[in-house]
């Protein structure tokens, strides 16, 4: 697929851009597989105080039904749709089984209608299929990687993204992720060959405001904009951080102070994400 960039025939269309959709074969969802979303919360919790800030608002969607189990096992599918979802940045596709069921897969690259797919101990090692991990030869790509057995797809789920088997020991098999940490899961674990479809999302030009509002973001004024009182960056004749650190409007350390907590998950991370 292709960046599609707009004639600047006014200024909100000067520097906007979208991916084609001509891989698209078919506008209208299959009934079955689509649900209502709860009521949005505008980032606050329980209690409606906000936890997650520049969060609200945004276009109605209906929520599409993924089988990130890939349930149907040993039986064959085929390809019938490939689809726009609103709720994420990768294409879906909707496959017909031998045995009647219908289910929403993600779509990897290089899949087309048409195509046969299997979810199998025993399947090919194709674009499409899904398997254990221990039977995935080493060096190839997957994605919609299960955490631990039977939990469902959790890693390299997002547009053009994939991780790499790298090697296997001891029960485990070593990932390179997309973001370049490397860590181990179980062999028992489920994972999808190949490499997901639409990489070139991540090179869209919004282009203009309304096009994030529309994705459900809000607005994110600069602390070096505000007053004193407001946060630790605000006031001052000039631009200044009065010499400190960067801080968040609560005084944490923040754009590189580190701040996760130690948890029994290490023990699998072999090389992290940022050095």
């Amino acid at each position: 697929m292709a960046i599609i960039k707009r004639k600047p025939r006014n200024s909100s269309l000067r520097f906007q851009s979208f991916v084609s959709s001509s891989d698209i074969t078919t506008t209208k969802p299959h009934a079955a597989l689509v649900t209502g979303l709860k009521k949005r919360s505008g980032g606050r919790n329980a209690y409606g105080r906000i936890t997650t800030r520049h969060r609200g608002g945004g276009a109605d969607r209906k929520y599409r039904l993924i089988d990130f189990k890939r349930t149907d096992r040993d039986v064959l599918g085929k390809v019938t749709t490939i689809e726009y979802d609103p709720n994420r940045n990768v294409r879906i596709m909707l496959v017909s089984y031998a045995n009647g069921a219908k289910k929403y897969l993600l779509k990897p690259e290089h899949v087309a209608v048409g195509d046969m797919i299997m979810a199998s101990e025993t399947a090919d090692a194709k674009v499409g299929n899904a398997m254990p991990l221990k039977n995935v030869p080493d060096g190839f790509m997957v994605h919609n990687i299960e955490v631990r057995p039977g939990s469902g797809g959790t890693f390299a789920r997002s547009a053009g993204v994939s991780a790499q088997i790298v090697g296997k020991t001891d029960g485990k098999v070593t990932l390179k992720m997309p973001s370049g940490e490397i860590r181990m899961v179980l062999d028992d674990c489920w994972a999808t060959i190949g490499q997901l479809g639409n990489a070139d999302y991540k090179n869209i030009s919004w282009g203009k405001a309304g096009r994030t509002r529309h994705l459900g973001f809000r607005p994110s004024v600069r602390g070096m904009a505000m007053n004193p009182v407001d946060h630790p960056h605000g006031g001052g004749e000039g631009r200044s951080k009065s010499g400190s650190h960067p801080r968040s409007p609560w005084g944490k350390g923040c754009k590189g102070t580190r701040t996760r907590k130690v948890r029994n998950v290490n023990q699998l991370i072999i090389k992290r994400r940022k050095p």
